[in-house]
């Protein structure tokens, strides 16, 4: 038997950053959030005998281990032996022989929710092959500590259940790890004009999120005002995204985009550069009404909203930066698994 899974990446919309602890647990977070049609995949093969095999491919890396308990967490796909190690120890199972194999259709630090999507497909490949009884909440919040607590990784909390619930969501977040998640009933005509508006664009560089995210942890547990204003701002930002989009008011998405990207760049040092300050510039000049980078910034893709027939401009102007458009579309359906 061979047990597969795949979950959706997504686009951080509004409010991106108020996920974050120790803002959401201080001042409660919102964000909205969409899925899109790239992906995290995982299989798992049941071996004979006492080997586990793991096998990056994005990575091009392929680890063979010996089955216990615990596997090292020593630099090497930590992600999935984390998840391996969490799984063994909550449901207190035996070491388990199998093959790993997973792929992203992103490069980890493209800002897209990477690493989390790929820890909710492991996990549900797992759950697959296992029969765990997880339900969308138990698995979003068990990707989270998997990351947040067993490995240190920093990060906020929006993308673990992007993945595993799909769609459009408005989400809630505060203190003791609770979130709620609101998915969104947009009408079809609006959501496909969304969709052929908004243009995904790599820079071709990719970041380490987690200084950027470790210097806004400490804008607000120094209660740097600034940077505190610009996160209840996005919170802000966030319920008129939602408010515009469930309307229809589409042609106000570009100056809300706009308004979270000005706020945004003031929640931390790193997240722009003048080379992307230079993308963002070009892209209005050549008709879009506003855009952001997305996840916490400093790299990876950008989207812009271009509205009426403003696409194929901004399309010509961002390819003087040598940087790579990618096609998409929002998808419904979150974290898939299933049995050959």
């Amino acid at each position: 038997m061979i047990y597969r899974s795949k979950s959706p990446l997504r686009l951080g919309l509004a409010g991106g950053g108020t996920d974050v602890a120790p803002y959401s647990d201080m001042y409660g977070g919102a964000i909205l959030n969409a899925t899109i049609s790239m992906y995290a995949y995982a299989t798992i093969e049941p071996l004979e005998g006492n080997t586990i095999v793991i096998n990056s491919i994005d990575n091009n890396l392929e680890i063979e281990l010996k089955s216990e308990e615990t596997l090292p967490i020593d630099g090497r796909l930590d992600l999935h032996k984390g998840i391996y190690n969490r799984i063994i120890k909550d449901f207190r199972l035996k070491p388990l022989s199998f093959r790993l194999t997973t792929f992203v259709d992103a490069p980890p630090g493209s800002g897209l929710g990477t690493s989390s999507t790929l820890v909710v497909t492991i996990l549900g490949a797992f759950a697959e092959w296992l029969k765990l009884p997880l339900g969308e909440y138990d698995l979003a919040q068990m990707a989270y500590r998997i990351e947040r607590h067993d490995l240190n990784m920093a990060g906020g909390k929006q993308d673990q259940y992007a993945a595993t619930f799909g769609g459009v969501n408005f989400m809630e977040f505060y203190k003791d790890d609770k979130v709620i998640v609101n998915p969104l009933r947009i009408r079809s005509k609006y959501l496909n004009e969304l969709a052929h508006n908004l243009i995904l664009y790599f820079t071709g560089t990719s970041r380490l999120s987690s200084k950027i995210i470790e210097a806004q942890r400490q804008n607000v547990l120094s209660q740097n005002e600034k940077s505190l204003e610009a996160m209840h701002q996005l919170k802000n930002q966030a319920i008129m995204m939602k408010e515009a989009i469930l309307r229809g008011e589409l042609d106000m998405i570009g100056q809300i985009l706009d308004f979270g990207w000005q706020f945004k760049k003031q929640m931390a040092e790193g997240i722009t550069n003048p080379m992307i300050d230079r993308i963002y510039e070009a892209a209005l000049n050549a008709g879009a009404t506003g855009g952001k980078i997305s996840g916490a910034g400093g790299g990876g893709f950008m989207f812009f909203y271009c509205p009426r027939n403003t696409r194929s401009e901004v399309l010509k102007s961002l390819e003087t930066f040598g940087g790579q458009i990618k096609r998409y579309e929002f998808t419904e359906r979150g974290l898939t698994t299933w049995t050959i």
